[in-house]
């Protein structure tokens, strides 16, 4: 019985290995720079005096000729500027992000800078000349500075269309697999090789627990 659970445990961590990467969670560094391609659409909603705090609705319209995947879309704060239109302190060159708290942010970047993901509206992708639902981002000033602007970037993953629905294209053309889903079947093709020949796994197991 115990063999059995052992051998069912690691056919289930082998499938793992193939299953695609869920691009809600995914960061930016895992993105696509799509900002030349979308328009940021700011607007502020609110201003508090006293906490010195802004709340601002940030959605992005696709400008591009490409659906984008809706749910992968994410706005990353890149810098904020001042009335000068310069973005870090002169003498010490500290960026100006830091003055500034960021609330209720996702994540950070590599490098630091705060990022959200965009809400996914009604339907599952963003299609040309298309808004997403906003984002709301609120930024506290802790130097209360009256005259602030951030700017952002947005990154996301295009979607690609299969062959028959792309222009020109052909039925009989299949589309060419993707190079994380080919590292994926290879890294299982070893995995499941090493449990066959350490007997932990035997072929016809391994057949049965991938039939349809």
């Amino acid at each position: 019985m115990m063999s059995w659970l052992r051998r069912g445990g690691l056919i289930g961590i082998a499938l793992m290995v193939t299953a695609p990467m869920d691009t809600v969670a995914a960061s930016p560094d895992q993105l696509t720079d799509l900002t030349g391609r979308v328009q940021v659409l700011v607007t502020l909603k609110s201003r508090d005096n006293f906490s010195s705090e802004y709340r601002y609705d940030i959605s992005v319209r696709n400008l591009s000729p490409d659906t984008i995947t809706g749910d992968s879309l994410v706005i990353v704060l890149d810098k904020i500027t001042n009335l000068a239109g310069e973005d870090h302190e002169a003498l010490t060159g500290e960026s100006f992000l830091k003055r500034f708290d960021v609330l209720d942010q996702d994540g950070q970047t590599g490098d630091g800078k705060p990022y959200f993901h965009i809400p996914s509206g009604s339907a599952p992708d963003l299609t040309p000349q298309s808004d997403s639902l906003p984002a709301s981002i609120r930024i506290r000033n802790r130097d209360y500075v009256a005259v602030f602007t951030p700017s952002f970037k947005v990154f996301g993953q295009k979607r690609v269309l299969p062959d028959a629905k792309r222009p020109g294209g052909s039925l009989s053309a299949p589309a060419p697999p993707e190079p994380a889903a080919a590292a994926n079947r290879k890294t299982l093709d070893m995995l499941i090789q090493l449990l066959i020949k350490k007997g932990v796994l035997t072929e016809e197991e391994w057949k049965k627990a991938t039939k349809p």
